[in-house]
């Protein structure tokens, strides 16, 4: 069912800053009577005018005055809302918004719940709920990447995707009813027509499912874990990574004894490093303890960063660690060069494309850092502008979109009623829907704007 009926006549207000102290703290209001509760709130010598900032007193709930600032009225319908809206930009402290807030509520309005501004901008059609969701993942966003691909989708590229496919298979569907309607007046669209649309939507949401996986990568990082024998220079391939001496680097092998976390960004794109312990066979209890967690980091890690000396052959435990790795993702390094190749020169045939160098050369680390990059999303750089499936919940709706268009397929080579081919095609429309929120419902709604913080 569609959901973009108004939002609710009432009027809400939040503090819309982070709490805590600031110079500035915003306290929004927005509804029909955002501007009457403003009027007892917000003193001034002047009437507030549409997008003109007014100077003024503002005051508690016994018309005490608690601070000065400033007062900002946005008529409808041009605001993010759709509604009336006022803010109030008083000085930073958490008692000040406060009372702000609660001379707000006292005045008339109540307090807004998680994301319930948002979800007004969508009942009212400012932004689709692909558009909603992505000011979430902009205010998550702890990397310039996902701010980047929030911003995109905030832009309405997802739902532009989404629309370009829904409106592909739209006419195939209005040819459909109207042959099933009035079948001695309308004749059926041709089958190889109807069949070369379904096939074209299907690729357009394969896309946005590779860009799903995609998507994933951006909000979650990349988890890396360095491994090889000890002292290849996996710790200084570490500090080289980040540009300072975090982890201690030794001659001795078996120096790290931990599994030392920390991250940098590469592409933009957060990336989670873990430097392990040297995996060899160990007597010592405290090095097995290491090494044991050092292989637990390797399995957990969706990349593995092997470092063998590559400047003498290779022993046991560089062979060992190099097989181990091999039925998995991973950039392996021959390290030391400065000092020799023989381990790179008479390296097996599953390490030919493995790199040889130093860390402590600068075009090696360059070489690691796009060796990362290709083997963590396949190039150099990401896309973000691209759109891009943004939950599971997008993914959820287009995976059942492509089911029922792959049954829609079977349909037709199978030779069944073209008309047959009709609740598939719309169970896929449908299903498409609820990305932009074309079709939604409140416990949909509910669901997403819980996740938002109040005040947004």
């Amino acid at each position: 069912m569609s959901n973009r009926a108004p939002a609710g006549g009432d009027t809400i207000a939040a503090i819309a800053t982070p709490p805590g102290r600031g110079a500035i703290a915003i306290v929004r209001c927005s509804g029909p009577a955002a501007r009457a509760v403003a009027a007892r709130v917000f003193r001034s010598g002047a009437e507030l005018h549409d997008r003109v900032a007014s100077y003024g007193e503002i005051l508690d709930v016994e018309g005490t005055v608690i601070d000065r600032g400033l007062a900002l009225a946005m008529h409808a319908p041009r605001t993010v809302t759709g509604e009336d809206v006022v803010e109030l930009h008083v000085h930073g402290g958490p008692i000040i918004a406060r009372e702000t807030l609660r001379s707000m509520l006292h005045a008339g309005a109540r307090a807004a719940g998680p994301g319930e501004f948002t979800r007004r901008a969508f009942l009212n059609g400012k932004l689709d709920l692909s558009a909603a969701e992505a000011v979430a993942d902009a205010i998550d966003a702890e990397s310039r990447a996902l701010v980047r691909a929030a911003q995109a989708n905030l832009a309405g590229a997802l739902r532009d995707a989404v629309d370009g496919v829904r409106a592909a298979l739209s006419p195939v569907l209005e040819e459909l009813a109207g042959a099933i309607d009035y079948p001695d007046e309308v004749p059926e669209p041709d089958r190889a027509r109807v069949r070369a649309v379904v096939d074209a939507a299907d690729a357009h949401l394969a896309e946005l499912v590779a860009d799903w996986e995609r998507g994933r990568l951006v909000r979650e990082g990349l988890s890396i874990a360095i491994v090889g024998p000890p002292n290849a220079g996996k710790s200084s391939l570490l500090n080289a990574l980040l540009g300072e001496d975090r982890a201690i680097v030794s001659p001795t092998p078996g120096t790290t004894r931990d599994v030392i976390e920390e991250a940098f960004a590469l592409d933009g794109v957060a990336v989670r490093v873990l430097d392990t312990a040297g995996l060899r066979a160990s007597d010592d209890a405290i090095e097995r303890s290491g090494i044991e967690r050092a292989q637990r980091a390797l399995d957990g890690a969706a990349l593995a960063l092997v470092v063998v000396d590559g400047s003498r052959p290779a022993d046991d435990d560089a062979r060992a660690v190099l097989e181990r790795t091999r039925d998995r993702e991973r950039v392996v390094l021959f390290n030391k060069r400065d000092l020799g190749a023989a381990g790179f020169d008479a390296r097996d045939a599953q390490e030919r494309d493995a790199l040889s160098g130093s860390v402590y050369d600068a075009t090696t680390l360059e070489a690691v850092r796009h060796a990362i990059a290709y083997a963590g999303w396949g190039s150099d750089a990401l896309d973000f502008a691209r759109p891009h499936l943004a939950s599971a919940r997008q993914a959820d709706a287009v995976a059942r979109a492509r089911e029922a268009l792959a049954q829609a397929r079977a349909t037709l080579a199978g030779g069944d009623p073209l008309d047959l081919v009709a609740p598939e095609l719309l169970a896929a429309v449908a299903a498409l829907g609820e990305i932009t929120g074309a079709v939604a419902t409140e416990a949909m709604l509910d669901g997403i704007f819980a996740r938002f913080c109040i005040g947004k």
